[in-house]
């Protein structure tokens, strides 16, 4: 028994997971999960039926990669700011900055590398959408320094970011962002934000107030009855878009209707696995993993597709 006990003291003790290496850090860094958010930019592109427009499709695309990178540029910053609140947070203490894989001078240049390359390919977009480039980093930095600790204008501006996304999508094929596609980008956005505010309560409990100040403005009960009212007025709001006269002359038909039956699944989806799964926190991690979600969306496309161009 002794010597067992002995072979065992004298085993080599387990050794501790090895860090990524830099460059998986640096890509981590740039967050390239969230660059979906990003393909928000092609709904004017869908919606104006330009889809079959090799050159709106090229000038669409190129945005999409500008905003990646913009918004890549915008996580290193905010990943700096809130670099000590993130060390306590469950998922974001693994983060490259949080847990110190990438310092100060690293970090730095890495936001002037994303910038840069953003800016340049917002400016062979146009004029236009380099402003509206420039304005969106603006916004994000107001953000990450003072309005995001502002309850409820923190999930406003958050929204405003996508809606700077469709728009730009719009600005960089030159077409019109109509009035509808303005009111279902916000209201899905701040619908999105404030699931994303009660996951953030509910898992951290009393770190919450930690991690972000705003949370201690809000509770459960509040923010559910916020979400009920933002996702039933998006709803709404997109079956009023798909059978008014305006949408329906412009799209031949009132083919787009058979897409509402979608949208009402994503939403009571998403609220499922708000409330029974703990998710939330991520839209762009619920978009690429959950099956039913990938399934819906597919089948959303192709509606939207079949009743837009056929």
């Amino acid at each position: 028994m002794t010597a067992a006990l002995q072979r065992v003291d004298s085993s080599p003790a387990e050794a501790p997971p090895t860090p990524p290496s830099l460059a998986v850090a640096l890509l981590r860094q740039l967050r390239p999960r969230q660059w979906t958010k990003n393909l928000a930019l092609y709904a004017p592109l869908l919606f104006a039926r330009k889809v079959l427009d090799p050159g709106s499709v090229v000038q669409a695309t190129v945005a999409v990669l500008a905003f990646c990178f913009l918004a890549s540029g915008v996580y290193v910053v905010n990943d700096w700011l809130d670099r000590e609140q993130d060390r306590i947070h469950p998922e974001k203490r693994g983060r490259p900055i949080a847990s110190g894989r990438i310092r100060g001078p690293l970090a730095a240049g890495l936001v002037v590398g994303c910038w840069a390359l953003a800016f340049g390919l917002a400016a062979w977009v146009g004029p236009a959408f380099l402003g509206l480039a420039t304005g969106y980093v603006a916004l994000q930095i107001a953000y990450s320094l003072v309005l995001k600790h502002q309850v409820i204008l923190d999930v406003l501006v958050i929204a405003l970011g996508f809606v700077l996304r469709v728009i730009g999508g719009g600005v960089a094929i030159d077409v019109p962002v109509s009035n509808w596609l303005y009111l279902c980008t916000l209201l899905l956005a701040v619908f999105l934000g404030f699931a994303k505010r009660r996951q953030e309560l509910g898992s951290l409990a009393a770190d919450a107030v930690g991690h972000r100040a705003s949370l201690s403005q809000y509770t459960l009960p509040m923010l559910d009855q916020m979400i009920t009212v933002v996702a039933a007025s998006c709803v709404l709001a997109y079956a009023l878009y798909t059978v008014s006269p305006d949408t329906v002359q412009h799209v031949g038909s009132d083919g787009l209707k058979y897409t509402v039956p979608f949208v009402l699944y994503g939403i009571f989806r998403y609220l499922f696995l708000v409330h029974k799964k703990g998710l939330g926190g991520s839209p762009e991690k619920i978009l690429l993993s959950d099956a039913p979600m990938i399934i819906n969306l597919v089948l959303y496309l192709g509606i939207a597709g079949w009743a837009l161009y056929r």
